[in-house]
Order: C-alpha cells, then structure tokens, then sequence
C-alpha cells in the first residue's frame, strides 16, 4: 500500500446478477468500507449488473469500455471487483484496464494482513494468503508478484517478481502449520489450566464493527484497541470478569465475522475461534443501528455452523445484543425492547449492560447445579475427574472420606450420579 503522501487511488465495482436477492447498496457500501480500512482513497464506486458472467474477463465488452474510460478519467490505480475472480479473469483485465485488479477475497486478507498483532495471527494470516496463492498457482500462473511483508496483494505492475512455484508455498505452508500447532499446544497447556479453577467463558461474537470489542471494554474496565472500523480485533483476548453474583467468568472478544468471508480464512482462523467452540456462553452483538442487521445476523449463525455451533442460535446459552442503542430515538429502542430475548444496550456509555451480565448470570445458574458428596479419599481416578469436570467450591477431610461442596453442570452431574449410583 502507498504511504500516507501517496495513498492509492480505488475503484469498488458490485457486479450484481438479477437473481440473486440482497441488499445491493448496502454490499456496495460496505466493500467501500473494507476498501477504506486500508487507507485505499476509493474515487469511484458503483453497481453493474450482469446478464452473465464472462469466462475470460468476468465483465462483457460494453462493461470493460465503461470502466476503462473512468479508469482513465479519475486515474485509478487499482480495482476492487467485489466478487471471487479466477486467475485468468484477474489477469485479463488488469491486461485490458493496464491496473491492478484484485477480488473480494484478496482485498479481506489484506485488511487481515495489516490488522494481526500477534504471531499467531500474522501466522494465520500467511496460511490463508499462501493458500489463496497456491490455488491460483496451480490453475494458471507460473509466478506471483513478491508480496509486501508477506500478506500484501497492492504492489502495482512492474514490481521485481520472484519465483512462486508449488512446491515452495507448500514448504512454507508446512512450515507455518507446525508453527501454528505449537501455539495451539501451548494454549491447550492455558485452557488446562484454566480447567483446574474452571471459570465458564462467554465468548462475544458478531459481524464486524458491530462494536464488540468497545463492550468488552465496557464490561471489563479493559483498553482493548476499539475503533469503528471494520475488523479492528483480529486476535482473540480474554479477560477475568465479575459478575453480579459474585461468580466470575472469562469473557473473549473475538475476530469479527463478514458476509462471503474467504474459506482460506474461515480454515486458518479456526484455532483462533476454538474459544467460541468451547465457551459456555456465546454472546451475539448485533448493531442496532445498522438496516442490514438481520442479514449480518445471519451471515455470523452461518460461520458458527460451519464451524460445528449447529442449531446454536436456539440454545439456552446463546443470547442476542443491540448495541449502540445510543444511535437511536426512544420508539425505535422501545421496539426492540418488545422481543423478550433480545437485550438492547449501549456500550459507548454503558446503559443496559448491567442487563446483559444478569442474563449470564441467569444462564450459568440453570446450566450449573450446586451439589454436595463424599468421595473415597483413595479414589484418586473420581478426585481427578471432579477436579476437571466441576468447580470444588470445599473440600474437607473426615477419616478416609472427602466432603465435597461441588458446582457442576447439569449433565455432568448426571454423568456423576450415574456413576455413583454403580458404585
């Protein structure tokens, strides 16, 4: 990307076929806000529609002489075509408008690329842009542009190119999983750990710029980086939170999610959504200030799918957020207000965030079963058991028996009871 005296002049194309049903302004629009997230000045933006999707250079002959001639007329440098090129569609037409032309999905591992501050999430980051590399290697180019930083896709025409075959991206592929599968051992050590006094995770998810991160600040007196700005978090954090009955909880900020967003990534950032999958309570925060929030409400239920959450938009330990509320009047509120489930809050200063705690509170109280038992003090197997399995509130020895005070989930209780019961 150019730098601040130098900033790159964009062009966002929506190519929009007749039968496909959404909002198509709205998708423009935010693809112009994806583009911005880079500092990409965007001169031009706009909606074509297609009767048909061209082989060789996705648009028809008449598309291609429209955008060429504005190419020229605001001197563009580089275009945004928000859908999935192939190869030779991208290499046609930066062949026939004489620019850079990337897709959607190039255009969100950019973003990524900039946004990743740990080592895990640059790693991540580079898995998934060698494999959008490396499929696109194999259907039809024998060399890539030398990318900036590793994860860069701007660098105009003409850069020095240097030799990408498959059997080094898949060098450094395997390189980069082996990286990534010991981070991931030495967060397993963490969450085993965690197990041993084991707080319950609530996990906030939700579409990007949602303001997820702003209400992990609110909730936890954190300074977690929040902007509004489309993926402002990319790697997970966790922080110790209180809640009003005394009980504490971890509670995860998470990436935020996207419509379309790239399989490579939905792959490489599974490790880094491993909370999700784990937490006890996952938290939906929707912006209630957004039109297309029911559809962003969707596109996030759907990537919690794919990566095994079935059905969790209808379990008892999902709940839905409207955040900044603040951005509203009274009658729009008061009718969100009217959905029994749905809590309505601002994170920007705080109102009805003390609901949203009370709901979790609620949640772990009826998934948690307070219980007390006597265990064998040489039944070294059932002690280990306990101890991962259910929060050992007190224990106390009385000859050569345990007294236990145990808070545990309901099916691991009665998992428990089972087992005593054989005994």
């Amino acid at each position: 990307m150019s730098s601040a005296k130098n900033i790159t002049r964009a062009a966002v194309i929506y190519p929009f076929i007749n039968n496909i049903s959404l909002d198509v302004n709205a998708r423009l629009s935010e693809t112009v806000n994806l583009a911005a997230a880079i500092s990409l000045d965007v001169a031009w933006s706009d909606i074509i529609r297609l009767r048909e999707i061209r082989a060789g250079t996705f648009f028809g002959k008449g598309n291609i002489e429209k955008i060429s001639s504005i190419v020229r007329e605001r001197a563009i440098e580089l275009m945004i075509v928000d859908a999935d090129l192939s190869p030779i569609q991208q290499r046609n037409l930066e062949k026939e408008l004489n620019i850079k032309i990337i897709d959607r999905t190039a255009l969100i591992l950019e973003i990524f690329g900039e946004r990743a501050q740990t080592k895990e999430g640059s790693l991540q980051v580079e898995l998934a842009h060698l494999t959008y590399q490396r499929s696109r290697l194999v259907r039809s180019w024998t060399h890539l542009e030398r990318q900036r930083g590793g994860a860069g896709f701007l660098g105009g025409p003409g850069e020095t190119q240097i030799e990408l075959d498959r059997r080094i991206i898949d060098d450094k592929i395997v390189k980069i999983k082996k990286a990534l599968e010991k981070i991931k051992q030495t967060r397993g050590l963490q969450r085993r750990a965690r197990q041993k006094v084991p707080y319950p995770i609530v996990a906030l998810v939700g579409y990007t710029n949602t303001g997820k991160s702003t209400l992990f600040n609110c909730l936890t007196k954190a300074n977690v980086f929040a902007k509004d700005l489309l993926f402002a978090t990319l790697d997970t954090t966790m922080r110790k939170l209180r809640l009003p009955s005394g009980r504490e909880v971890i509670l995860s900020d998470t990436v935020g999610f996207i419509s379309d967003l790239p399989h490579e990534l939905i792959m490489a950032f599974r490790a880094t959504l491993e909370e999700v999958l784990e937490a006890d309570i996952v938290v939906q925060v929707l912006d209630a200030a957004n039109a297309d929030s029911k559809k962003q409400r969707q596109d996030v239920i759907d990537v919690l799918h794919h990566l095994g959450l079935e059905q969790i938009e209808h379990q008892k330990n999902y709940i839905e957020v409207y955040n900044k509320i603040d951005l509203l009047d009274k009658n729009q509120i008061k009718k969100m207000q009217s959905g029994r489930q749905t809590i309505v809050l601002s994170a920007l200063n705080g109102n009805g965030c003390d609901e949203l705690l009370q709901r979790i509170d609620e949640i772990l109280r009826e998934e948690y079963q307070m219980i007390e038992i006597d265990v064998d003090a040489a039944d070294g197997k059932l002690m280990a058991w306990l101890h991962k399995n259910a929060e050992v509130l007190e224990s106390k020895l009385k000859n050569d028996r345990i007294h236990m005070q145990l808070r545990i989930k309901e099916d691991d209780n009665e998992k428990l009871q089972k087992f005593l019961n054989r005994g």
